[in-house]
């Protein structure tokens, strides 16, 4: 049976709120993901498929993803 830490960590992404400015409206746009916003922070939820090309997006942005 699957770990379920690892599929949270494989379906979605945690930021700082801060970190998206700019960005936000391009993944929403260029991928099918939901945002939830607690706190100051982000996460970024979708498909492990998705959620890999959105850190790799995030990346060549020169976003740390953790």
């Amino acid at each position: 049976m699957p770990d379920p830490s690892n599929l949270r960590d494989s379906t979605q992404i945690v930021l700082p709120a801060s970190t998206l400015e700019g960005y936000r409206e391009d993944i929403d746009e260029e991928f099918t993901v939901s945002f939830l916003e607690q706190d100051e922070t982000v996460r970024i939820i979708g498909s492990p498929v998705v959620i890999k090309h959105v850190s790799e997006y995030l990346a060549r942005q020169g976003v740390s993803v953790p």
